[in-house]
């Protein structure tokens, strides 16, 4: 085991590709969590770190935002991914100012991003300043002078963005967003717009609030879980215990999803001393489903379910449920009753006995949960295929009784908390009333920019500062060409992290990078307090987190430290929000949380309950709807779906099985086969044959658009079980290939499940010497 940082970048030629896992988790997902965080942090510190990880008075994972279950917690309470999560930010290798002075930005420029997140943790303020080639030590208090004098220059506020990393803990977002605000502008782009903003869209329009009405313990209630356009084996591999349970206790499970997926098909779970010897199927069924069909297979159910209606009345549509507590049933019945089943398995690739057989499950069951992730969020039409998943509830009467509801499956840990904080840019008028009459400010009212429209800021030179509170802003985002030219375009780049990344290397005019505490560092103030942090998770429930390790360096502030000094330096001692006393007691923060957030009152004594506690949900606690009507709205939408051109495939990008979003753990996607590197494509190898191409061929993936084409190079090509016209891609390398224009109307979220490309082989060239 080591723990120096690799010195050698990704070489794809080591490229390798075997069979896919048909079992998820088990042995080998120990061996290599445990591998990892040695490697990372050495024996001792990983015992002292796995063993607080989700445990009472421990830290809340810094990965998904899965919740932890409502009873007994297990010693390991974790994952193979979270593992890897914790060892990448408690690692003990450092990144310190001797580190940027051998490294020059053009070298670290030619870097990938798995190797600037190898190298360790940050542990200094650092400064590029302009015309400089490497970034030089800075002084906290000279770096807040920095980008205040920068603020206070602007001819408006609006030219400033401030990002938000959906692991920034509630405490620091409900400050950040009040920082901002006092500024004057409502800039707030966050991840939520790249991920679940069209599942909150969706949400609030059919059922008055923008997240899921499922607890964990619902799942031990259901009979019937559908995991659409999911991959909780890599991506929320905890999901697959509850899923585990479920079926235990009698429920079915139906995968949605254009691959196979190993954690849904196969499971061993590696808390029991059965799941390392044998495994379990998950999934009940599984349907292979084009990109982009699933609004057409949610309307083609809701038919099927209607004639079943008529066949048995009064046994499939609930009737009660639907008269008392729905508006637009009449009209959306109609509008599903004229739905042509053979268009319904055109755009599913789907057979009608798979149709039928699926509604049969759905007309049988009592209690079901849908559950999705950015399989439905990153289409053209993703708002609408997620009213049309709640349209299937509400039809059944499955929203606000035990086993039932509405699952979105976010992804960062506190992704969902941020939002409720007031991390948006069209927070509505009750919560800056009550901001403005708690601090005695004036909150802007005009709508700011979502990350797209950040984008588009940047490009066209209308915002000048971008200021990052965690998170990877370049490789997260779309069109890479040109959020990278928006950025290099600004007079100021700030990025608040705990590691390197590409977000440091393609910097404005001046950079700064400003180094942070992690989750699982402990948090003492100046005075000696010991200082927690609150998150929510995926279902609502609040509770606390306290980090404990030694932090790296003496140097490195937390993240509220950062928000309350930068506002004292922008406003000055006199400004009506107490910076210092926050600063110095985060329970202070949180009783203003208590009296300007919803649902929040008494914050400090819930939190600090055992489980914490979970936020209200009107249609989950009382079947109460918060909508223009009054009602829960069966929504009516124009049946879409996508066409595969003619020689051309449907891409969608996603995780390999050794990543989180965009940081990179490792180059080991073992659940699909592929190893020592990430540019692969896969296709299915009937459409590699047709394409006149060869399984390991190398080539180039070009997306057509309007305003010209995308290019990514020297992608090996895969055969892979996936639908016939379909392909799938890691990001954020294929990032580069989907327009910032190509997003889901509505929510404005780009849309990474649908980018349709063509194929030419890879030309090699060589620059002859000189």
């Amino acid at each position: 085991m080591h723990r120096n940082a690799p010195t050698r970048d990704i070489d794809e030629a080591r490229l390798t590709v075997t069979p896919p896992k048909q079992q998820a988790a088990g042995v080998t997902a120990v061996a290599v969590a445990l591998e990892r965080a040695v490697e990372e942090m050495g024996v001792v510190r990983t015992a002292r770190t796995l063993s607080r990880l989700n445990q009472q008075h421990g830290f809340d994972c810094p990965g998904c935002a899965w919740p932890e279950p409502s009873g007994h917690r297990r010693p390991a309470e974790f994952c193979e991914n979270g593992a890897k999560a914790v060892a990448e930010e408690a690692t003990l290798r450092t990144v310190t100012p001797e580190f940027f002075a051998e490294h020059s930005i053009a070298d670290l420029s030619g870097r990938s991003g798995y190797w600037l997140g190898q190298q360790g943790r940050l542990t200094h303020p650092m400064v590029l300043r302009p015309g400089a080639t490497h970034y030089a030590p800075i002084s906290w208090d000279d770096a807040y002078r920095l980008i205040a004098e920068t603020l206070r220059g602007l001819d408006s506020p609006d030219e400033a963005l401030f990002y938000t990393s959906g692991r920034t803990a509630n405490e620091t977002a409900f400050l950040y967003q009040l920082l901002v605000r006092s500024f004057g502008t409502n800039n707030l782009p966050d991840c939520s717009n790249m991920c679940h903003e069209s599942s909150g869209t969706a949400l609030t329009g059919s059922i008055g609030i923008g997240k899921g009405s499922v607890s964990i313990d619902d799942f031990e209630h259901a009979d019937l879980v559908v995991v659409a356009g999911q991959n909780p084996g890599t991506n929320h591999p905890r999901m697959l215990s509850a899923l585990q349970k479920a079926k235990v206790a009698g429920a079915r499970v139906i995968a949605v999803n254009p691959l196979p997926e190993t954690g849904l098909l196969g499971f061993r779970d590696p808390q029991t001393v059965k799941g390392f010897t044998t495994g379990v199927a998950i999934a009940d069924d599984f349907l292979q489903i084009r990109l982009g069909g699933d609004m057409a297979l949610f309307q083609g159910l809701a038919k099927l379910l209607f004639e079943a209606e008529d066949r048995a009345p009064g046994t499939v549509v609930d009737h009660v449920f639907v008269d008392a507590h729905t508006a637009g049933f009449a009209e959306y019945e109609k509008h599903c009753r004229a739905v042509d089943l053979a268009v319904v398995e055109e755009a599913t690739g789907l057979s009608r006995e798979q149709l039928e057989r699926t509604a049969r499950m759905l007309a049988e069951s009592t209690s079901t949960i849908i559950c999705w992730a950015m399989g439905l969020t990153q289409q053209r039409h993703g708002v609408a295929t997620i009213e049309e998943a709640t349209n299937l509830l509400l039809l059944r009467g499955m929203i606000g009784k035990p086993g039932a509801g509405v699952c979105p499956v976010r992804g960062h840990s506190n992704v969902q908390g941020d939002r409720t904080m007031g991390i948006w840019e069209r927070m509505p008028e009750t919560f800056l009333a009550a901001l403005d009459t708690e601090f005695g400010i004036t909150s802007p009212r005009a709508h700011g920019y979502d990350t797209v429209d950040a984008i588009r800021a940047m490009r066209d030179g209308r915002a000048k500062v971008f200021v990052g509170m965690g998170g990877n802003f370049v490789s997260a985002t779309p069109d890479t060409g040109v959020t990278e030219a928006g950025l290099r375009g600004c007079a100021l780049t700030v990025q608040v992290s705990t590691k390197l990344n590409r977000s440091h290397v393609v910097h404005g005019h001046t950079a700064l990078i400003l180094p942070t505490l992690g989750r699982t560092d402990a948090d003492v103030s100046p005075d000696g307090r010991k200082q927690q942090v609150s998150v929510e998770d995926s279902m609502s429930m609040v509770h606390l987190s306290t980090g404990r390790l030694t932090p790296v360096s003496e140097h490195l502030r937390s993240e509220v430290a950062i928000v309350c000094e930068l506002a004292l330096a922008l406003f000055g001692p006199d400004h009506p929000v107490p910076w210092a006393r926050f600063r110095s007691d985060y329970d202070r923060i949180r009783d203003a949380i208590a009296r300007v957030v919803p649902g929040c009152a008494d914050y400090n004594a819930k939190v600090r309950q055992r489980n914490g506690f979970q936020l209200p949900h009107p249609p989950r606690d009382a079947r109460e709807f918060r909508t223009a009507t009054g009602k829960a709205n069966f929504a009516v939408n124009d049946l879409h779906w996508l066409p595969v051109p003619a020689g051309r495939l449907i891409l969608q990008t996603l995780r390999s099985h050794d990543q989180y979003n965009t940081t990179i753990y490792g180059l080991d996607d073992r659940y699909r086969g592929i190893h020592n590197g990430r540019k692969v494509i896969l296709v299915n190898p009937e459409d590699i044959t047709a394409l006149g191409l060869a399984d390991g061929d190398l080539v180039d993936v070009i997306s057509e658009w309007a305003d010209g084409e995308r290019r990514v190079t020297g992608f090996r090509v895969v055969g892979y079980s996936t639908p016939r016209g379909n392909a799938a891609a890691y990001y954020p390398e294929t990032n580069p290939l989907v327009p910032l224009d190509h997003v889901a109307e509505r929510s404005n979220t780009p849309v990474s499940k649908a980018v349709p490309v063509r194929l030419e082989p890879h030309v090699h060239t060589t620059v002859a010497a000189s």
